[in-house]
């Protein structure tokens, strides 16, 4: 299997406008995508502006994960506090519980409206929110007869 070391998107930056920050995240999504990969996640699309992202994070507790938007970033951060009572220890342990840093950019007009657990699995609930200026405009043709 061949392996890209290098990408170079230039030329298409000359050919395009406006999507440098689309090539930006492809390129940032194929260096995080080999090595990132806990937790397990789904995203749900619900409606068509409504999505929920749904990790898997069994062994946490309330106060461990935190979730927080900066910047158009959804980032959800978790830190396992548990400890084993004195006497006691692990003869195997199969559940992961690292510590993980996930990121997701979020388009454009998209919110986090919520996040709740249940049974191990972290649902974060995002709706696209388009404001009245933002949505397209029909314009009226006025013909003028020479």
């Amino acid at each position: 299997m061949t392996r890209i070391t290098s990408l170079d998107l230039q030329p298409f930056y000359r050919t395009s406008i406006g999507v440098d920050r689309l090539f930006d995240r492809i390129l940032a999504q194929m260096d995080t995508a080999a090595t990132n990969n806990y937790p397990p996640y789904n995203i749900v699309k619900i409606t068509d502006t409504l999505f929920e992202l749904q990790l898997a994070l069994a062994g946490f507790r309330q106060g461990d994960v935190e979730i927080t938007v900066k910047d158009g970033v959804l980032t959800v951060t978790a830190q396992r506090t548990e400890e084993l009572p004195e006497g006691q220890e692990y003869v195997y342990r199969g559940i992961g519980s690292r510590r993980f840093s996930r990121t997701w950019p979020l388009g454009e007009y998209v919110e986090v409206t919520g996040a709740t657990v249940e049974n191990g699995i972290l649902t974060v609930t995002l709706e696209q929110v388009v404001p009245e200026s933002a949505r397209p405009k029909t314009i009226a043709i006025t013909y003028k007869n020479s």
